[in-house]
């Protein structure tokens, strides 16, 4: 197997927007759509804005907004959606729903209300009727904002926190207070969301097993149907790559590789039950039996510059940043945008790159990939189709029932499994990439 570190990157999107390119020329939405099924499609609407940026974070965000930007922004957002709609049949269908970023309780009460108004009027997303997911932070997820989500519909309220504990939360850059914390979590179970998720990251420069189980436990204490488990990276322009290291790099490996499996084996003492590397489920939760919510299915309509779209022949989103500073100017590029009736930047599909999400986006999740299903929508056997790739993970991979799995050892080293994945031009094109 390869020796290379088990953290390559966590792959929650296939082909990575890195390798996406500009579309010469740029395609009519309506041509994007023409002849994709649009009866259960699902609702991304990302808010790129944040009260702070953490250490860690490289989301297309900008931190704050000056006096205007967030109306501007969700103008812009409803010129999109009507665009949009505009593109799709008029029969065209929501399942699914997230609002997401950035910090989408960063918009006031007023301001969620309005892109509540836009998925449901523009849009005809039902916000009621199907499952809506909500990113939001501590400090942001206030009583009125709260009340305006769930009085809308949401269902799942994700909390990012990380830590519990302050010191941990300070070497991750990111301000904020255990008090804080644990009243944002009362006002959210007192607004009665059906599924609360709790965000907590591994690797923390001083974090020990006993400092993780704890925050762990602080976690626990309120019986979150889901939680994530995120090791923590250290990428190109944030605010810890500006930070020196202090711990070999083989070092930190050993170090989040074991707070990984404490915390796995912890909560699946506690009555969870592993979805995938970083998702775990409460076993008595509505939601346990299903599978992990997908960002990049099929049918994926994305409203706001940081968000993708996806259909089975092209995928395409806006320009790509990390720096505030070309975060800033894409943002102010797409409020000032009037024509969003194009897709101008993204990737098309070939069928072999089709088969190839699939086996990485299957692959990942602990319940892994049907060989069965596999042969009926693409006419070959997974087995076969990828036989060399597979090959050095071969001791991390088990068939049985029907499906190819990863074993508990192969599951941990996911960030290293799905890049090695990846087709050789899209690691080519990520690799000609230049972050900015």
């Amino acid at each position: 197997m390869n020796s290379a570190s088990p953290y390559q990157s966590y792959v929650y999107a296939y082909p990575h927007k890195t390798a996406y390119r500009e579309l010469k020329p740029a395609v009519a939405l309506r041509e994007v759509w023409a002849g994709e099924p649009q009866h259960a499609l699902s609702l991304y609407l990302h808010v790129p804005f944040c009260e702070v940026r953490c250490g860690f974070c490289n989301l297309f965000t900008r931190i704050g907004a000056p006096e205007g930007l967030t109306t501007a922004y969700l103008d812009a957002l409803e010129r999109q959606a009507t665009a949009v709609r505009e593109a799709l049949d008029g029969d065209a269908r929501f399942a699914l729903a997230a609002f997401g970023g950035g910090t989408p309780t960063y918009l006031t009460a007023g301001e969620l209300e309005r892109l509540c108004d836009i998925a449901e009027h523009r849009m005809g997303a039902d916000l009621r009727a199907v499952p809506l997911s909500v990113e939001a932070s501590p400090d942001t997820a206030t009583a009125d904002r709260l009340r305006v989500l769930a009085e809308r519909g949401t269902t799942r309220l994700s909390l990012g926190v990380q830590s519990f504990l302050d010191a941990e939360a300070r070497s991750a850059v990111r301000p904020q207070k255990r008090a804080a914390v644990e009243a944002a979590l009362g006002r959210i179970r007192e607004a009665g969301f059906p599924v609360l998720n709790i965000d907590l990251i591994y690797g923390i420069d001083g974090q020990t097993e006993a400092s993780w189980l704890q925050s762990l436990d602080a976690a626990l204490a309120w019986r979150p149907e889901e939680l994530y488990l995120y090791p923590l990276y250290v990428r190109p322009l944030t605010g810890l790559a500006r930070r020196p290291g202090e711990e070999s790099p083989a070092g930190w490996d050993a170090q989040r590789l074991r707070l990984y499996r404490a915390g796995r084996d912890h909560l699946l003492a506690n009555g969870y039950q592993q979805v995938s590397m970083r998702m775990f489920r409460r076993a008595d939760s509505p939601e346990a039996g299903g599978g992990e919510y997908s960002c990049q299915t099929d049918g994926m309509v994305g409203l706001g510059c940081g968000a993708r779209s996806y259909t089975a022949r092209l995928h395409y989103s806006f320009d790509y940043a990390v720096s505030a500073t070309e975060v800033r100017s894409i943002i102010d590029g797409y409020v000032a945008t009037r024509d969003f009736g194009h897709a101008a930047i993204g990737r098309w599909m070939t069928p072999e790159e089709s088969r190839r999400r699939h086996l990485i986006q299957s692959l990942l999740q602990l319940e892994g990939l049907s060989l069965t299903d596999y042969q009926v929508w693409f006419g070959s056997s997974v087995l076969d189709d990828f036989e060399a790739e597979l090959a050095p993970w071969q001791p991390w991979l088990a068939t049985a029932d029907g499906r190819l799995r990863l074993t508990p050892e192969g599951l941990a080293h996911s960030d290293a499994i799905g890049p090695a994945l990846f087709s050789a031009q899209v690691r080519a094109d990520m690799a000609a990439y230049r972050p900015r």
